[in-house]
């Protein structure tokens, strides 16, 4: 699997103020890279030097094998999408008709409206003014927009963090139903169960660092103590060692029928995140 985007010694400054620094990852074709971090960890500021909006200060970053400075060209913007915070939507027309405007944009027929409008459950909502709606609402389209094309690579900045469980779970099934048909997926977040649902690998960012990268399987093994969690029919719950005595017990408590679940204690990505960084998500 070749990587579609590669960065090295990437670094963004602003003024005195360091955005990131010697940030080094690559993303492989097809994956979903989850770009994990706080508010103000330098999330925003990458996905903006991978799309040529931003100049880096220092290091080197490609994209489909090309200078990150290439993706302002027209050839390159029917290749990827992105949503951030800055919609672009025009408030005076209708949800359908702001999607219309981008289908003719990338030569689109306008079935795909409807079609993309399903994945971000706004179908009943098409003919609603964008000035009227919601705050979640509003984000839903725009990344209808952003997936309308069926990119190679997507760039979603936060594309959950105005939205309801429902819809998050809608829009869960639609990038991964995106992802199925090959388009690569960059996602910053900082809610790490979205990226424990939707990842293949996870980079943790913190003030403009990488301090860990890896599937978010492996990291829970790395980060788990290996014991197990057992909850007994009297409603007990019995954390046992690793090893032959918490076998032994788990096994007498099984020989017993005294065993209702077992849970092996695993961290969350939250959990470790914090743990590594010593910073909270927000």
């Amino acid at each position: 699997m070749d990587n579609i985007i590669e960065v090295s010694g990437l670094a963004k400054v602003f003024g005195n103020q360091t955005a990131i620094e010697s940030v080094d990852f690559h993303v492989k074709r097809g994956e979903i890279f989850g770009f994990l971090g706080s508010s103000g960890s330098g999330k925003t500021t990458t996905i903006k030097i991978l799309t040529g909006q931003l100049t880096p200060t220092n290091g080197a970053a490609t994209v489909f094998g090309d200078p990150v400075a290439q993706m302002k060209k027209p050839q390159y913007k029917k290749r990827f999408g992105v949503l951030t915070d800055n919609s672009g939507l025009y408030g005076r027309l209708s949800i359908h008709d702001n999607l219309k405007l981008y289908c003719d944009l990338y030569d689109l027929p306008h079935s795909k409206i409807d079609e993309v409008l399903d994945t971000v459950n706004l179908r009943e909502a098409k003919q609603k003014k964008v000035s009227t709606l919601s705050k979640g609402m509003a984000q839903r389209v725009t990344l209808a927009r952003a997936l309308i094309h069926e990119p190679e690579l997507l760039f979603l900045d936060e594309p959950t963090s105005a939205l309801d469980p429902t819809n998050s779970l809608h829009i869960h099934e639609g990038l991964r139903a995106l992802n199925a048909k090959g388009t690569t997926i960059f996602l910053t977040t900082h809610d790490m169960q979205e990226a424990e649902t939707l990842c293949d690998r996870v980079a943790f960012l913190n003030k403009g660092k990488i301090q860990l990268l890896d599937q978010p399987d492996k990291l829970r093994k790395m980060y788990s103590d290996s014991t197990l969690t057992v909850e007994l029919v009297n409603e007990e719950k019995v954390i046992l060692p690793a090893g032959a005595e918490g076998a032994q017990q788990l096994f007498d408590y099984m020989k017993n029928n005294q065993v209702v679940t077992i849970h092996s204690n695993e961290p969350t990505l939250g959990q470790i995140f914090v743990e590594v960084t010593g910073r909270k998500l927000a």
